[in-house]
């Protein structure tokens, strides 16, 4: 228990360049764990020590959650850094999934951004406490009690600020702690060293107010300050800590910090802040479903005496094989144990046991409850769980959203194995990429939360597997089909020295309004009558018929909801055989397609939108845009939820615009719903497209 009492397990999360990075890498410096520090898009070419991945370095963003292991004073600190882009949602989701407690990163300027509230909702899923810290106080316009209203207003938390800060943008000098009445200054080079002293006389009015809006705000949720605050008595700082510590960990209030780590200003406060707030691991309680007992909901202790269970969040290739991340729930892994995974029933030894700091490790000979740490060469999926065989916990899965977007990729010059280990070692790694063949167009198609997502994915294949692929506008599965009773009589006949071929069919093709009982879409009837074909011809007509289907005439797409009737025909004694007959059908059914008024259908998608209240004008004017029937649309909280259908032609960069016409707020789900007949003048277009890449075949 003394080991629990001086754990945390946090996770940095918040919107796209509020600071994640910069702010790790000073907890790390500050800590000890690293001896300089590097920034972000640093001029020494270093970069961050948690962007480990040479992309990440490039672009300046952090695409994989990085986990590290530090100390401060005699607490110990598990953190994950993740990236703050909604194409990379399941690595927030995932670190959140595994984490006691999170530090919510605002940016002083830009306050709540949009990828903010999808991390609140994610944080309020999994049940997470969190505390805020409002980062570049030094930014000119930086106003932390804009951010601060906006955090109770548009995510309608408790929050109340813990500190004031000392001198503003870019005379920021440290802060005030409201709770023990001190300022804080940060000197020295790189503000390692911390000065306490008393609030500046022109401050003490300031903090004497924003300490009686804290105390009020507290008094809302704990029952103890509230009957001091009644009372009309001031509470100690010990009171007032203690309560602070309880709301937060209820998840009923959030106390807000602020500095700015670029600038190296009030970030020691804040950690003391992470240990003195937020939970410690047996202070939040975890749930597994037991597989031996109905899947019941089971409590599990925090011991490190107890069995071991534990949860494998995230998988990573490193360079020495499959590195697969665990958080330990209960009991105590040691290396050399066996431990089996409830999923598959497999056992596996742990033959090494690793601690990471960002993606270099240190060997440990044991890990203890609550903890975090990695696994070499074990094969398991992300999300699995693990015991010591014992018992059959499976912790809760983690959520994985659909893929939004999909493209066509094939690789550039010849296909080498790489290629395919690369797309596996993905799917392995992401639950929301995946990959598949399209049975048509035999194109590799990769789908993603997003335009970014799948980029990075392509560039990575490029750097590290050397295999460059281009990418390409998917191929939509169009269909062809035909709206009225055709009749046909056909013979085909072909004299060269010796046996020739002869066949005639005759009979009509028709509309098959709905599919057979089986599923097919097309329908061979047999209706003639006597001897005038031969029985063992008549497999050879439905051949031809069914050959010519793959195929349609006008944009060489398949053909559907088409009957073929055959009713009569007539035979050779010497020229009949199968091929003959074959394409007689297949000539046949050509010429009657073209006269039954064909028409093109188009896979037709059942589109939601879901996007904050004033932008509605916005996304039902992006749908109109792209041939969208609306059907229809209803107010929740601030957002609106539409329901449209939406070929799927036009939904190509839909999220690309959907997000910049509504601030990145927008979001969207699609599913098929049908095959629709395409507008007459698209029809025109894709038969003229597909006659010329025909010309161009023949050349």
């Amino acid at each position: 228990m003394a080991r629990l009492n001086l754990l945390r397990n946090i996770g940095i999360s918040a919107h796209i360049d509020s600071g994640k990075t910069t702010l790790t890498e000073r907890i790390l410096f500050y800590t000890g764990r690293i001896n300089e520090i590097h920034e972000v898009r640093g001029k020494d070419n270093v970069g961050a020590t948690m962007d480990s991945m040479e992309l990440e370095r490039e672009k300046g963003i952090t695409i994989q959650s990085a986990a590290t292991y530090t100390k401060w004073g005699e607490n110990a600190i598990n953190i994950i850094d993740t990236p703050g882009h909604v194409d990379f949602t399941i690595e927030v989701e995932r670190a959140l999934r595994v984490l006691d407690s999170a530090v919510l990163v605002l940016c002083a300027v830009g306050g709540v951004q949009s990828q903010t509230m999808t991390v609140d909702r994610q944080m309020k899923r999994y049940n997470i406490p969190r505390i805020c810290f409002i980062n570049k106080m030094d930014r000119a316009g930086a106003n932390p009690w804009r951010v601060l209203e906006q955090l109770r207003t548009k995510l309608r938390l408790t929050a109340a600020a813990v500190q004031i800060p000392i001198g503003a943008e870019g005379g920021l000098l440290g802060v005030v702690d409201l709770v023990k009445m001190k300022a804080y200054y940060n000197d020295g080079e790189k503000g390692e060293i911390i000065r306490v002293e008393d609030i500046p006389a022109d401050l003490v009015d300031a903090a004497t107010a924003k300490r009686a809006e804290l105390v009020e705000q507290i008094a809302d949720v704990d029952d103890e300050v509230a009957e001091i605050f009644l009372n009309e008595e001031d509470p100690t700082s010990e009171q007032l800590t203690a309560a602070i510590r309880r709301a937060t960990i209820a998840r009923k209030f959030c106390p807000v910090f602020m500095g700015s780590a670029y600038h190296n200003k009030g970030v020691q406060p804040m950690l003391d802040g992470v240990i003195t707030y937020l939970p410690k691991p047996y202070e939040v309680e975890n749930h597994a479903l037991d597989a031996g007992n109905n899947e019941n909901k089971v409590l599990i202790s925090s011991s490190s005496a107890g069995k071991v269970v534990g949860l494998a969040f995230k998988l990573e290739e490193g360079r020495f094989g499959q590195l697969t991340y665990l958080r330990i729930y209960q009991g105590t892994l040691k290396k050399g144990d066996w431990i089996t995974n409830t999923r598959t029933g497999k056992k596996v030894k742990v033959s090494r046991l690793v601690r990471m700091h960002s993606n270099e490790m240190e060997d440990v000979p044991h890990v203890g409850s609550g903890e975090i740490c990695a696994l070499f060469g074990i094969d398991c999926a992300s999300g699995d769980t693990f015991t010591d065989g014992t018992i059959q916990y499976a912790m809760t899965s983690i959520y994985v959203p659909q893929p939004v977007i999909s493209l066509s990729l094939e690789p550039k010059g010849k296909e080498s194995p790489n290629f395919s280990k690369a797309l596996n070692r993905f799917q392995r790694e992401d639950p929301t990429f995946r990959v598949h063949v399209d049975a048509e167009s035999k194109q590799t198609i990769i789908s993603g939360m997003g335009e970014l997502h799948l980029e990075i994915y392509v560039e990575r294949m490029k750097r590290e597997y050397g295999v460059d692929c281009a990418t390409g506008k998917p191929q939509v599965a169009f269909r062809e089909t035909i709206n009225a009773k055709v009749p046909f009589n056909y013979t085909h006949k072909k004299q060269s020295g010796g046996s020739g071929q002869f066949g005639r069919v005759s009979g009509y093709i028709e509309v098959m309004e709905e599919p057979t009982e089986d599923g097919k879409v097309i329908e061979f009837v047999n209706q003639t009558v006597g001897m005038n074909i031969p029985g063992q011809y008549i497999p050879a007509i439905q051949k031809g018929f069914v050959e010519a289907c793959e195929k349609g005439s006008l944009i060489g797409h398949p053909v559907t909801g088409v009957r073929f009737v055959l009713e009569d025909g007539m035979a050779h004694a010497v020229d009949s055989s199968e091929l003959a007959f074959k394409l007689a059908a297949i000539y046949a059914f050509r010429e009657a397609f073209a006269q039954a008024q064909p028409v093109i259908l188009e896979p037709v998608m059942d589109v939601t939108l879901t996007a904050p209240v004033e932008y509605q004008g916005a996304a039902i004017g992006l749908l109109n845009k792209r041939k969208g029937t609306i059907g229809d649309s209803e107010v929740q909280d601030d957002y609106v939820e539409v329901k449209a259908e939406v070929p799927l032609n036009e939904m190509f960069g839909f999220s690309t615009d959907l997000r910049s016409c509504t601030q990145g707020k927008g979001e969207f789900a699609m599913e098929y719903k049908m095959h629709a007949p395409v507008m007459p003048f698209v029809q025109t277009t894709l038969m003229e497209d597909y006659k010329k890449k025909q010309m161009e075949a023949r050349k």
